[in-house]
């Protein structure tokens, strides 16, 4: 229960200084233009609200809403998500976001984007500056890699391969949210250069690679490091089974394991919860065999060897950690948004999450370093899909400047209503999606 609270209070957190922001580039933009501001929320407020006001000579109400689901700027003259057809029946006023010039308009859309990307920037130097860059370069490992059986018959790549360069470029491995870069580095990849028993060769991936990798939803990630499957620690279920430290583990429901990860993926299926498993291991000379019973979290109380590699931490003056920070952001959005191609498909639309499936995404205990760059993975993921050109985003405003930017003429107010409410229904509907998996996982996986 602490474990959920502390996702919970970090998810909370993270998301209102997001909204705080997003909202914030709006605001300014269109104060910055003299368009008035009616309403500035964080949350949404549905009949009422957790907190408001409003200062003297202000046209702007400050607020908290009850239903934590993003926030809004009520800007006058706009139709937004308020819908409110009865001020756009009224004779439009120099105040409003209709009577502006379209290059203005356009610039209030995309404040908040902007907003939200510049954030990521700052937070992401922030986090070089204090913490540095630490990463794991992929060819420091020194027992190599292991990989899926699709990976080894698609790329040709073999256990205990060395990964020296993808593309002609370094393959560095970091941790959390921003590993979905080295992930799509290798998915993407053209040629890639591997050490293999001492010996340098250079495998080329077949055009369809990536595809053919996320389809296959092979029950062992497509690359990990590799480690043998001798027991370092042995508790709980194995115990009592008669595992010990040491034991080499062999095969597991008669399905031979050659490495760690294999192991853990064996153990994981959903089939073998609440059921007792066999599992052949040697034990110096000798092998044996028994059953382990895996428990409602698919483990047994088993854990591995640590792997063989280096870590390196790249510390940056106040001077380089913006700069690098912009970097940070840019490859991480690169890598969003090569992986957004795989949300089409059947396998991405049940790996969609809601507010559960992204509170778990945080640290169990609250570290600030986690935190923050998450947040900054988070910003960059909502200035993505806010630009997305869907009615009832920033980036279906958009689309509809650009269009009036363009033909000279602004869309018909009945039709600008109808795209609002069909991105709505829309956007509502992705939700209900996404928090069902949620729902879906939590109860019934």
């Amino acid at each position: 229960m602490e474990t959920i609270l502390i996702k919970a209070l970090q998810l909370i957190l993270s998301l209102s200084i997001l909204v705080i922001i997003h909202e914030f580039g709006h605001f300014l933009f269109a104060r910055l233009f003299k368009i008035r501001v009616e309403k500035f929320y964080l949350f949404f407020n549905p009949w009422f609200s957790l907190f408001k006001f409003k200062p003297k000579n202000s046209d702007t109400e400050y607020g908290i809403g009850w239903v934590p689901l993003g926030g809004y700027v009520k800007i006058s003259g706009m139709i937004d998500e308020s819908m409110d057809k009865e001020q756009m029946n009224q004779p439009a006023q120099p105040w409003e976001f209709r009577t502006k010039p379209a290059w203005q308009r356009l610039l209030v859309m995309v404040g908040g984007v902007l907003f939200n990307f510049i954030l990521a920037i700052i937070i992401y130097g922030v986090i070089l500056f204090a913490w540095g860059d630490s990463y794991i370069p992929v060819k420091s490992v020194k027992d190599g890699m292991t990989f899926s059986e699709t990976v080894k018959k698609l790329g040709g790549y073999q256990e205990h391969d060395i990964i020296l360069s993808v593309d002609g470029k370094d393959m560095n491995n970091r941790s959390g949210v921003l590993n979905m870069n080295t992930f799509m580095q290798f998915l993407d990849a053209k040629e890639v250069l591997v050490e293999r028993e001492g010996k340098q060769m250079t495998l080329t991936m077949p055009e369809n690679f990536a595809d053919e990798v996320i389809a296959a939803e092979d029950p062992t990630p497509p690359y990990y490091y590799w480690m043998p499957t001798v027991l370092d620690s042995v508790f709980d279920a194995a115990k009592a089974a008669g595992l010990q430290k040491g034991d080499s583990i062999l095969s597991i429901n008669g399905k031979e394991v050659t490495s760690w990860i294999q192991v853990v993926a064996e153990v994981s299926k959903k089939e073998n919860i609440g059921t007792k498993i066999k599992i052949a291991y040697q034990r110096d000379t000798i092998t044996s065999d028994l059953e382990v019973l895996v428990n409602d979290e698919s483990k047994i109380g088993i854990a591995g060897v640590n792997p063989t590699f280096e870590v390196k931490n790249d510390k940056y003056s106040l001077i380089y950690a913006v700069p690098a920070g912009a970097v940070l952001g840019v490859e991480t959005l690169k890598g969003y948004i090569a992986q957004m191609r795989f949300v089409f498909s059947s396998k991405g639309v049940q790996n969609l999450s809601g507010f559960a499936g992204i509170g778990n995404l945080f640290p169990p205990s609250w570290d600030w370093h986690a935190f923050w760059s998450m947040t900054a993975f988070l910003s960059i993921v909502l200035a993505f899909m806010n630009i997305l050109p869907i009615p009832a985003l920033d980036g279906g405003h958009i689309m509809f400047l650009l269009y009036e930017v363009i033909t000279r003429r602004q869309p018909n107010e009945k039709f600008m209503e109808y795209a609002q409410m069909g991105g709505m229904i829309f956007l509502l509907l992705l939700l209900l999606v996404a928090n069902g998996n949620d729902i879906i996982r939590i109860f019934f996986k």
